[in-house]
């Protein structure tokens, strides 16, 4: 049984930093890429994050880039989300996921889904 679990979220300024986590139960998940996604409501879930296997290729969401580090511990299965320059519109349930393509931006490419983290960024 594949899990992801995430933790870290919470309430924060704008301005503000938060650092997201997301654990893995499996070694079934060697060789996946890894992301975050989030969703708002009433909106579609958006891709924020991606990371290859092996952590040397990153990708990221335009509306994050230069705001939000995506990092992974294959040791400890792990996957990380530094977010800093916090905004208001970042307010979302962010979502772990995996895959097994390798760069994959698409939500469809994801076959491994966490249950999610609220941020909410308000002053």
């Amino acid at each position: 049984q594949v899990q992801l679990v995430e933790s870290g979220g919470g309430l924060v300024q704008p301005g503000g930093s938060l650092t997201l986590s997301c654990a893995k139960s499996a070694r079934t998940l060697s060789g996946y890429s890894m992301a975050w996604f989030r969703q708002s409501p009433g909106k579609e879930r958006d891709f924020v994050a991606a990371i290859s296997w092996s952590g040397d290729r990153t990708y990221y969401g335009d509306a994050v880039k230069g705001r939000f580090t995506i990092s992974r511990d294959n040791a400890r299965n792990t996957v990380s989300l530094q977010m800093n320059s916090l905004k208001p519109e970042d307010t979302a349930i962010y979502y772990c996921a995996a895959s097994p393509k390798q760069g994959a931006t698409s939500r469809k490419a994801y076959s491994y889904w966490g249950q999610g983290t609220q941020v909410t960024v308000s002053s």
